[in-house]
């Protein structure tokens, strides 16, 4: 199952989808409005705060825009009624009308609770929807631990976004390579080596203890830090945690240990933490191509199989181009009564005049991009990915691992559960006649 990172992820996956298309929306005049009311703000304030914005309105002389104003600050209004209180992580309200490509015009009315706390309070009537504040929501708050070893001791820390924890300190009293006292060289050697594995295995054990909260690594990646062999040793030694082998995203050396250590180790990892979801994103397309060399049929790709995977509940893991931009258009028979999906691209959609099945014409009910469609949820039912019981994986088409999935693969994939045998797989009827050219976009 996903872990919470996955539904974080998706969750600013939404959020950027939603930025560019408020970007992209222009205008009919100065009447889109934008509201942001923070946690534990007050439903009673900004609504009073609409009813003396709805009077100072009226008074707009030109009437095209002032009705769509009033109308705007009205839409706001009864959206405003469905909450009694502000949600738990703040209310984000964007209201108004705007300019189709067609040059029609189109009311715009979303409200939600951002899946984390937005901590900005904003009103604002303009010609253009304000998103600023959203891209706060973009900023990852990611946990990273850091382990910083040497002679002296041992400290683990976290750092999440620019706060940095100091978790647990541990002093300890290595032997030093010479030996003193009339020991043997043999046996001081040995007493030596003895200390220094019994100190990486008391660090083993504390970063399970500190690193690990009901069976899962509760941090995205993991800083091994130090001045001597002592890190190496750590990440090399079976008793390290086999559940936080995978978290290690950087090794590197300081200068010094304890806190001055600790705030060299964040200073030389910060571009890798930057990456961690390219490294995350690498992790899983690199199984995904690794799958495909080994012939293996636990994949499929291209939208058609992996569809068809799908609805089976053969889908483990579903990986898609975040800008993949195929459409699900469901069709309807009226005549009939029945309804059928299919996907194609924006361009395909746009030079298709109609829809015939067994020379009936099909009318379509809902169109959708593919990627969205998966997110979406009824009320109170798992977004539709979840419901086929697979996680689902964004990946963009930065890297180069990226960019192979989306030129060689179509941008869409899966890992499944068992194998299906696509090739004497039945044809369940949900294509159209004569559609030679939609076969790969089922």
């Amino acid at each position: 199952m996903a872990d919470n990172t996955d539904e974080q992820n998706i969750e600013m996956w939404k959020i950027r989808k939603l930025i560019k298309n408020l970007n992209d929306a222009k205008g009919a005049g100065t009447s889109m409005i934008s509201l942001i009311l923070p946690p534990k703000d007050q439903v009673s304030r900004a609504q009073k705060m609409l009813t003396d914005e709805y009077g100072t309105a009226s008074n707009i002389k030109s009437r095209v825009n002032r009705q769509s104003v009033l109308s705007a600050i009205t839409s706001v209004q009864q959206r405003l009624k469905l909450y009694k209180n502000v949600p738990t992580n703040g209310l984000v309200l964007y209201c108004g009308t705007v300019l189709t490509e067609d040059g029609k015009e189109k009311k715009v009315s979303i409200d939600f609770e951002p899946f984390k706390p937005i901590n900005t309070s904003l009103y604002l009537c303009d010609n253009k929807f304000h998103t600023e504040p959203l891209s706060e929501l973009l900023e990852s708050d990611a946990k990273f631990g850091f382990i910083v070893m040497d002679g002296n001791g041992v400290l683990f820390g976290a750092l999440t976004g620019n706060t940095r924890e100091v978790i647990h300190r541990l002093q300890i009293d290595l032997p030093k390579k010479h030996g003193r006292g009339g020991q043997s060289a043999l046996r001081f050697a040995r007493l030596r080596t003895e200390k220094r594995a019994n100190y990486v295995r008391k660090v083993a054990e504390l970063a399970t203890q500190f690193f690990i909260t009901n069976d899962r690594p509760n941090v995205a990646g993991l800083v091994l830090a130090g001045s001597a062999d002592f890190k190496t040793d750590l990440k090399k030694s079976d008793l390290f945690d086999q559940r936080l082998q995978p978290k290690v995203v950087a090794i590197v050396d300081v200068q010094y240990g304890g806190e001055d250590g600790f705030n060299q180790a964040i200073n030389l990892s910060q571009e890798v933490l930057s990456n961690v979801k390219f490294i995350k994103e690498k992790k899983l397309l690199e199984q995904f191509f690794e799958l495909i060399s080994q012939g293996q049929p636990l994949i499929s790709y291209g939208l058609s199989d992996t569809y068809k995977a799908l609805e089976m509940g053969a889908v483990e893991t579903l990986i898609v181009w975040e800008n993949l931009d195929i459409m699900r258009v469901t069709l309807r028979n009226s005549q009939l009564g029945t309804e059928k999906v299919v996907h194609l691209t924006k361009e395909q959609e746009l030079v298709r005049e109609n829809f015939m099945e067994n020379g009936q014409e099909l009318d379509v009910v809902d169109r959708v991009l593919f990627v969205e469609w998966l997110t979406q949820s009824e009320e109170g039912q798992p977004a539709n990915y979840k419901q086929f019981g697979a996680t689902l994986q964004f990946v963009s088409d930065k890297s180069q691992y990226g960019s192979q999935f989306v030129k060689g693969f179509s941008g869409v994939g899966a890992i499944l559960r068992y194998s299906v045998d696509f090739m004497n797989l039945q044809d369940q009827g949900d294509f159209l006649e004569d559609d030679d050219d939609y076969d790969d976009y089922y």
